[in-house]
């Protein structure tokens, strides 16, 4: 994955963390689009849950 990627995933997390803002005000703030905000959401799932598997049911 490029590293700018996950780099500005974290930026966009911790911004709408810290402001407690939406997916959309993230969009503005950075320029992007929420689809790409989205996306980031999921590459952060990524990065924090790496190697961790589904409990068995």
């Amino acid at each position: 994955m490029k590293e700018y990627i996950e780099e500005r995933a974290v930026e966009i997390a911790n911004y709408i963390i810290n402001e407690k803002s939406t997916v959309r005000q993230a969009a503005k703030k950075f320029g992007v689009s929420k689809s790409t905000i989205h996306k980031d959401d999921g590459v952060i799932i990524r990065i924090e849950f790496q190697g961790m598997r589904k409990a068995s049911v």
